[in-house]
């Protein structure tokens, strides 16, 4: 793939092709800006161990910092009707999710001591605390408007934060979506307080079960169902990984950021994001 580093077998037959002299010319750290990226960690301890920690966060926000990017554009796409390219993006954002789940075995790796080596160097800093985290549980319906505080610090990113909070989630672009269709949502569902938490509704429902009982006549409406499944699914196994994770790590001591730890984390996974197309599998 053009831009990717050569395999060391592929040097003597390759290299009298490639550029090989970047004084005046854009190279592949330069694109990448990769002096500021693997300058980025600066361990606190003297712990071996920290390393990994940190480079475990820093790339999980960074794919985080992609799933906003994708979410966002799914959404606008929604709310303009145009569902193939919202179906490419949420089907991306699956995909991502699917990297952080496995980015978990690694951390695993770090047992109780080692991480006991480097806990006091963190003092209160806590993944509870990444902005970037708040607006992907904000733009999948998860509002709460007390976990705004946490960022009333940095204008900048609050500024982030509360538009997530304020503007309508990706479940309520596609309720939306669903009355345009001339699907019977209810105006509760389609004009409302979107800083409100979600609340589940058997008229949704309904819908749904129309758009999954004949399938052939709403197609690609009934392929966002199942994107939005996919989405969720992903999400959840990502939770689920985190709390048994830390529970390997740490156990059930109470998280940096102040929080339970994992009992906090376990009561996320009672969190249900787009209940009406879980539910309507019962009554199919």
């Amino acid at each position: 793939m053009a831009g990717c580093p050569q395999h060391p077998a592929e040097e003597g037959a390759t290299h009298h092709d490639a550029r090989l002299e970047f004084s005046a010319a854009m190279s592949y750290g330069d694109y990448l800006h990769l002096d500021e990226v693997l300058n980025a960690q600066h361990p606190l301890s003297p712990a071996h161990d920290e390393m990994l920690f940190i480079v475990q966060h820093q790339t999980s926000e960074l794919w985080m910092k992609l799933m906003l990017h994708e979410l966002r554009a799914a959404m606008g796409h929604l709310a303009a009707d145009a569902l193939p390219p919202a179906f490419k993006g949420l089907a991306r954002v699956s995909r991502i999710l699917e990297q952080m789940v496995h980015a978990w075995d690694v951390l695993a790796t770090m047992t109780p001591p080692e991480y006991s080596a480097i806990r006091p160097y963190l003092a209160d800093s806590s993944g509870f605390q990444s902005w970037q985290y708040r607006c992907i549980e904000f733009s999948l319906g998860n509002k709460n408007a007390a976990l705004l505080r946490p960022h009333a610090h940095r204008p900048d990113l609050l500024a982030h934060v509360d538009a997530a909070w304020r503007a309508p989630s990706l479940y309520d672009e596609a309720l939306r979506l669903l009355a345009r269709r001339g699907l019977p949502v209810p105006a509760t569902h389609t004009e409302r307080d979107w800083t409100q938490p979600y609340a589940e509704s058997a008229e949704v429902e309904a819908a749904w079960l129309t758009v999954y009982r004949a399938p052939q006549t709403h197609w690609d409406l009934y392929q966002l169902g199942e994107e939005l499944t996919d989405l969720e699914d992903s999400f959840r196994l990502w939770r689920f990984r985190h709390v048994t994770t830390v529970e390997r790590v740490i156990g059930f001591k109470r998280g940096t950021g102040g929080t339970s730890g994992v009992a906090y984390l376990r009561k996320m996974l009672d969190t249900v994001l787009f209940p009406e197309i879980w539910r309507l599998r019962t009554d199919l």
